[in-house]
């Protein structure tokens, strides 16, 4: 079809939903969960852990995994099932490292 021939069935889909350059315009507006049901909502979570070693801190371990030792809280916050205490972490111990 030449470029300057108007399919007929592009009409009748999408009535009055061109663009001024003869591009179709997207509706959004009716699009529903379909997929987005069945996945995981985005999280923290990125799959990598670290087994805590005699001297670890939560800072020596974010400096290791960030490069910033600031960002301790976030392995805390993402352990706060296992951890009460951030200066008391025991080596064996599996932390999540969002």
């Amino acid at each position: 079809m030449s470029p300057t021939r108007k399919d007929p069935e592009d009409l009748t889909l999408n009535p009055g939903n061109r663009e001024t350059h003869g591009e179709r315009k997207a509706d959004f507006s009716k699009v529903t969960g379909g997929m987005g049901s069945t996945a995981k909502p985005a999280g923290p979570e990125t799959g990598r852990s670290h087994t805590v070693e005699k001297g670890d801190t939560l800072s020596a371990i974010s400096k290791q995994y960030y490069g910033s030792a600031n960002r301790w809280e976030e392995i805390f916050n993402a352990n706060r099932d296992q951890l009460d205490d951030p200066d008391l972490i025991q080596p064996g111990q599996v932390l999540r490292i969002p």
